[in-house]
Order: structure tokens, then sequence, then C-alpha cells
């Protein structure tokens, strides 16, 4: 909804959009800019080529109408040319595999020389192969692209990877915007730390000046930096978690009994329950990633394991 309202597609109730100090809506004012006159490029998720148009025609359709037709092909030549696509300028979509389609669409995006990208999940139709291979071909053309793009997604790894900047929304509100170390780093809020991929939370409190006591897990946590004032809960990412051979004097040293077990191609996802055994198979308290080779070595020692929660990789939050 956000990407058609920039887009002129439709027409918010109130506020405005503004881009590049030019105003594209305006509630108050009643200034709405007609689509074609807002230079904005908006790649959707099927990518909406012309099924009746061959793919020079498809690109074509992105240039500006006064271009004489010289001009034209000249346009759509260089933009087969970035594509890697000079020998398909005749062919329909319907000849054209998924990537193939894709890169047609934003060149055809691209030929409108537009001032803000919009994408939206464009690569959710791909196969897992095709789907990285188009990502890295999209971080080619955003590297030479000089105006503002916005990608909306919900895979995690998707925006770490393209983006350098993200902006969290929820129900409409942002709930967090700053680079993308910052709001995975210190997220700041339980709801943005569970978007961002955060698995283990417990509730927690302040007991000292660098002390809190996660009352979930019943453990006492040496703590980094300052403890705010609202402090709510404590996370701890799943991939983050130490493993080490006994209890020792290192501060958030934990024993912890394995609970159960899930496996994904590579890693395994670890169900651990703090201080005793577990009664049943939801008695657990925190997942715990490790890559299989090192749950070959780990599952050999006998149990308690012991866990190590650094304090560096605490997350502090408030509620």
């Amino acid at each position: 909804m956000l990407l058609r309202c920039i887009a002129g597609m439709e027409s918010p109730s109130q506020g405005q959009i503004v881009l590049n100090g030019r105003i594209l809506f305006d509630a108050k004012s009643r200034i709405n800019i007609l689509s074609r006159d807002r230079r904005i490029g908006f790649l959707v998720q099927n990518y909406a080529l012309f099924p009746h148009m061959t793919v020079a025609q498809n690109i074509a359709f992105g240039l500006p109408k006064a271009l004489s037709t010289r001009h034209r092909r000249q346009q759509v030549a260089t933009q087969l040319a970035t594509i890697q696509l000079e020998e398909y300028g005749d062919r329909y979509p319907n000849q054209l595999s998924g990537g193939q389609q894709q890169r047609v669409a934003l060149a055809r995006v691209f030929a409108s020389q537009p001032e803000v990208l919009l994408l939206d999940e464009p690569f959710s139709a791909l196969d897992t192969h095709l789907r990285s291979q188009m990502e890295q071909e999209m971080v080619a053309h955003l590297h030479r692209f000089h105006g503002v793009s916005l990608l909306v997604t919900h895979n995690l790894e998707e925006a770490y990877r393209l983006c350098k900047h993200l902006l969290v929304l929820e129900q409409g509100h942002t709930l967090a915007y700053g680079s993308k170390y910052d709001v995975f780093e210190r997220p700041g809020r339980l709801d943005v730390a569970q978007l961002t991929g955060c698995k283990n939370f417990s509730a927690a409190k302040a007991i000292a000046e660098q002390e809190i006591f996660a009352l979930d897990w019943g453990v006492s946590l040496r703590v980094m930096e300052a403890i705010p004032d609202r402090l709510a809960y404590v996370g701890f990412r799943a991939h983050q978690f130490r493993f080490v051979n006994e209890l020792t004097d290192q501060d958030n040293t934990v024993p912890c009994w394995l609970v159960s077990i899930s496996e994904t191609p590579h890693r395994m996802t670890l169900f651990l329950k703090f201080n005793t055994p577990p009664t049943h198979l939801q008695d657990y308290d925190v997942q715990a990633e490790v890559f299989k080779e090192k749950w070959e070595k780990l599952k050999q020692n006998a149990q308690p394991f012991y866990v190590q929660l650094e304090s560096l990789n605490l997350i502090l939050l408030e509620a």
C-alpha cells in the first residue's frame, strides 16, 4: 500500500508525499500528481509485462513519448545490452524465463529515468538458485542507480544483503529506522527485535548497576551497556550462544539440558532448558543454532551442556 501511494496508484486520505522537494501529494492542498508525471519506477512482484508486446516494445513503453524513433531504438538497444538480452528483443514475455522477465521489467523501469525505484518483493516468484543470481544482478543495477530505492520484503536476510538502511513497519507505523547494523544490534524494543529474527526473550529487571535478572530463564546476567530505565525484556540471538566445556567463573555461563532438536540442511536448532532437566518436550527456555559440524562434536558431551551468553550480545529491550 505504501508503494502504491508513492507511485500514485492509490490516494491517501491524509498527509503528504514529497520527493526531492517536489510535492507529489498533499491532501490539504488537494495536490495529486498523476502517476505518469511522478518519475517513479515500480517493479511489482509479477513484473506486469504486456503479453502482447515484444521485449523491445515493453522496454520502449517506459521511454519518454517525446523521443524520436531513432533515439527510442538506441535507448532500447542500450537497455537490452545492460540486461544482457541483446538477442531477445523480438521475443514475447511467455517465451522468457522468470529471471529474464524480471530483467526486462527492470530495464523498462530504468528506461523511464526515474527519481525513485520501488521494488515490491521482486524475488518472491523465483526459485532459490535464480533468486541468488538475480539478487547479485539487482545489487549491480542499484549501484549504478543514483536515485532513491525502496525495497519491500518480509525476508530479513534479503533485506540485510541488499539494503544499507532498514525501515521497520507494523500496521502502518514506523517502529525503527536506521542503518541495518543499528536496527539488528540495538533494536531497542521487543517488537522490533522479534521482527529482526531474535528468537529468545525473557522478562527482565535490573538488580545492580551492571546486572539484570532474566525472570523466565531464572538467570542473573552481567551486562555491558547501560540498563534502560524502562527495561522490560532481555533478548539473545540463537546463533550467538557460546558452548563451553565446563561451568567456569566467566560471567553468564549457565548449565543447560537438551530438550529437542530441529534440523535444516546445514544447521541444527537446539531447544535448551536452563539450570534443571526438562519435564516434557515443551519445557525449554531458549533456542540455539549451531552448524552440523559443531553439533557432531557437541552431542558427544555428557549433559548438562554449558553455554555462555556473552554480555556484548545481550539485547536490552523496552516493552
